[in-house]
């Protein structure tokens, strides 16, 4: 792709996350609300969440599929055609009082959801140069800025648009936000499969899994994506348990996620200056250091801040992750290894999602903060080792 054709397809990308990526803030701050108002069961408030993240999860692969063989423009315009009829069936769950039927909505968003999440890949795709890969993911996750706004605002304003459904209207809206996404990426133009870069032959996908590069992106990918919507599923549920309103919630998630995606303005900068393992482990730290502001207290001010920290520790961790990843395949395996590494994240945001409800309910909330920790120091051991291990092969090699 020429320069001009390659910032025109970042910045589609970019419009296309902001509106793409408004929709998770939807589901997640109202999910386990609207869970709660019609499940009977306490323990299944999250199973709309949660459904929406195993419909994300088991999408990678057939999305991977999809674009490989029909173009990743093709399959974002299905998955944007999908998510408006999901909006609708979720806000008809709601109208009805139908807690399955609004599960089938959330959990047919998922696929939208997995395909919102391959634009990062397909801002790598879009630009020639390996060193501007980690700027392309930056310069498009910057879209999720707009999203932090345009989710919890269309919360804020539609779920009472409808008195005698409350919240119903406000996944109308998501619906809507998806009508604007098909019109940006029928715009779209990105390189097809057949003509992108690839060279060398293609090694079996058991192969590249073995491989610690693969093993340690994955996991802090893991870890860094899991462990945020682990909290974040369950924060709008304690504060309201918590004596504060809906719109405390919906406003602590828009900081969050204003958090997760504002530092893409410099993360790729950043990667670029301290390296991509580097900053994933700060990432992780910051994750960490969530969990300990969060233990601090009940108040406002510690569900917010805890909220803010982690949004940051996600966007290093996770961007960090993604950039490590392109260091575990070659061109020719990128599609397989992408949606194997996405399956693998979205399946545990699924279990954690669904898992913050029931240890929120039967274990408390400083229990879900405080049993995050070790698993934030397992994956930073394993990322130190790995760094070292590429210093020690660097110091031997002639």
């Amino acid at each position: 792709m020429t320069a001009t054709a390659s910032s025109r397809s970042l910045n589609l990308l970019f419009v296309a996350q902001a509106l793409g990526g408004a929709a998770p803030p939807i589901i997640i701050s109202l999910g386990g609300l609207v869970g709660q108002q019609l499940s009977s069961d306490p323990t299944l408030a999250t199973l709309p969440v949660s459904l929406y993240q195993l419909g994300l999860a088991l999408s990678t692969l057939p999305a991977a599929w999809l674009m490989q063989r029909q173009g990743r423009r093709n399959t974002y315009v299905l998955g944007a055609m999908l998510a408006i009829v999901a909006g609708v069936i979720a806000a008809q769950g709601i109208a009805h009082g139908h807690f399955m039927l609004f599960c089938l909505g959330t959990a047919l968003a998922g696929f939208y959801g997995a395909c919102v999440q391959s634009y990062r890949f397909a801002a790598v795709d879009a630009v020639a140069e390996p060193a501007l890969h980690a700027r392309a993911i930056s310069r498009v996750m910057v879209g999720g800025l707009l999203a932090a706004i345009i989710g919890p605002q269309l919360v804020i304003w539609t779920r009472d648009a409808l008195p005698q459904t409350p919240f119903a209207g406000s996944f109308y809206g998501q619906a809507a936000l998806a009508c604007l996404a098909l019109l940006v990426l029928l715009r779209l133009r990105l390189p097809p499969a057949s003509t992108t870069r690839v060279s060398g032959p293609a090694r079996p996908l058991g192969a590249i899994v073995r491989t610690p590069a693969f093993i340690v992106a994955c996991a802090a990918g893991v870890v860094s994506y899991g462990l945020m919507a682990f909290l974040m599923t369950a924060t709008p549920m304690a504060m309201v348990g918590c004596g504060f309103s809906v719109g405390e919630a919906a406003l602590g998630v828009q900081w969050h996620v204003l958090a997760m995606f504002a530092p893409s303005f410099f993360t790729g900068r950043l990667i670029a200056r301290w390296g991509k393992t580097t900053i994933t482990a700060i990432g992780l730290v910051l994750i960490g250091i969530s969990g300990g502001v969060a233990l601090m207290g009940l108040e406002l001010l510690h569900f917010w801040g805890a909220l803010i920290v982690l949004g940051i520790g996600w966007n290093f961790g996770f961007i960090g992750a993604t950039a490590m990843l392109t260091d575990s395949y070659r061109p020719s395996e990128r599609a397989k290894v992408q949606a194997t590494n996405d399956f693998c994240v979205f399946g545990s945001v699924a279990l954690a999602s669904f898992g913050s409800g029931h240890l929120l309910h039967t274990a408390g909330w400083n229990a879900i903060n405080a049993g995050m920790l070790p698993l934030v120091a397992l994956v930073l051991l394993l990322i130190t080792f790995h760094a070292w291990r590429q210093r020690a092969a660097t110091t031997v090699s002639p």
